[in-house]
């Protein structure tokens, strides 16, 4: 191995490769310590499957290519709308571009999380390069119902409710109204009872009992809808719901500006949202050279670590973003239940049109970029599915 200058930048020769020193230097003291393979076995691979998998790349394009000369040449024959289906699928079969469709395709998957096959919900997707929007798009997994409301449009500010810098009692109290109303529609009580009335929660006998303002005990239409808590059964600091798979946390503490004025002490709904995130390599970011490269993998890196930081300046503060914890709670049964504090993670690699500088192949071109992002991403991935991140900061449950 040897350092080279070549195109205004430094490379690392390892084999038939050029790698940037940048890049190597990650690869070599971060990515490969942890999942203790040695930058020998790596490479030899990496340039392996690079040399086999360029020409193939290189071979879809070229087809890419010619469809769309075919496309483009029948356009011009053919302009405005198109009037006769069935003669444009036609010529999209003639010239490759559509196929029949299979009379039996069977598919069987394997490892595949709850996020992904049962459970639905928002998913994000966020620029990898800058980590605060990473760690923000991880982390709202769970966001306060309360300061949706408070901060947003979805309560007119008509009635004296406008939103100001410092606190509106008169909006809170139609925030924690329309709380109020969210959880009657989802979690009704019994007898017509509302959760505007509610005093107090306690849990007795794997039930969630509600008290009543008048006094009057009362429980869920849907006991089943109650699934957990914080704290102690007869004062919980916490109680955990779920609909349709998405969880609702109710944060009980008379200490808090808001649970002070609350009967029950309920100083915030927390919804489970953003069960998903795509960390983006590809449209909304541009990584022109291999130090982007790297700090895009780096953030990756950071997030299947559970190490990624990033401090801020904020109204004269500085604050330290972090990723959330999982969230620990007891089950109604009384055993633990450890709720994922993130959004499950996937990263989307570029396609195959771009190439890189970050590799130079053998005869001198840069690597295709979708190919780079594929070796190096999935290899950051081995630190979590061989579980050697944080402890209590898994992205994939499942080893997916």
């Amino acid at each position: 191995m040897g350092t080279v200058e070549f195109r205004h930048s430094s490379y690392i020769q390892v084999g038939q490769l050029q790698v940037a020193e940048v890049l190597y230097n990650f690869i070599e003291h971060e990515v490969l310590p942890p999942i203790g393979l040695t930058g020998a076995h790596f490479w030899q691979h990496f340039e392996a499957i690079a040399h086999e998998l360029t020409p193939i790349n290189q071979a879809l394009l070229a087809t890419r290519n010619e469809l769309q000369i075919k496309l483009d040449a029948w356009h011009q024959k053919n302009p405005g709308p198109i009037t006769d289906i069935a003669k444009y699928q036609a010529f999209l079969k003639e010239i490759g571009y559509l196929a029949e469709a299979s009379e039996h395709v069977q598919i069987e998957t394997s490892d595949v999380d709850e996020e992904i096959a049962h459970q639905a919900g928002p998913q994000l997707v966020v620029p990898i390069l800058n980590a605060r929007y990473a760690l923000n798009a991880a982390n709202a997994r769970w966001g306060s119902l309360y300061d949706a409301l408070y901060g947003t449009d979805a309560i007119p500010e008509d009635e004296g409710a406008k939103r100001t810098d410092s606190f509106n009692p008169v909006r809170g109290a139609k925030v924690v109204a329309w709380g109020a109303a969210f959880l009657d529609q989802h979690f009704p009580l019994k007898n017509g009872a509302s959760h505007a009335d509610v005093a107090g929660y306690s849990i007795e006998q794997s039930r969630l009992l509600v008290l009543l303002k008048n006094g009057t005990p009362t429980e869920l239409v849907n006991d089943a809808a109650f699934v957990g808590f914080q704290g102690e059964p007869i004062h919980p600091s916490s109680v955990l719901l779920i609909h349709h798979g998405l969880h609702v946390h109710l944060s009980i503490d008379r200490n808090h500006p808001i649970g002070s004025q609350h009967p029950a002490g309920l100083a915030d709904i927390v919804l489970e949202s953003a069960i998903s995130t795509i960390l983006d390599l590809e449209d909304s970011i541009a990584a022109v050279d291999a130090t982007d490269k790297v700090l895009a993998y780096r953030n990756w890196l950071g997030i299947v670590l559970g190490s990624l930081t990033e401090t801020l300046h904020k109204n004269g503060k500085t604050i330290t973003r972090t990723l959330n914890p999982d969230r620990i709670y007891v089950s109604k049964e009384g055993k633990p239940l450890v709720l994922h504090g993130r959004s499950l993670m996937f990263i989307r690699n570029v396609g195959h049109l771009m190439t890189s500088q970050a590799v130079l192949l053998a005869n001198g071109d840069p690597i295709p970029e979708g190919i780079l992002d594929a070796i190096v991403t999935t290899t950051i991935a081995l630190v979590d599915i061989k579980r050697l991140g944080k402890p209590g900061f898994l992205n994939t449950r499942t080893g997916s």
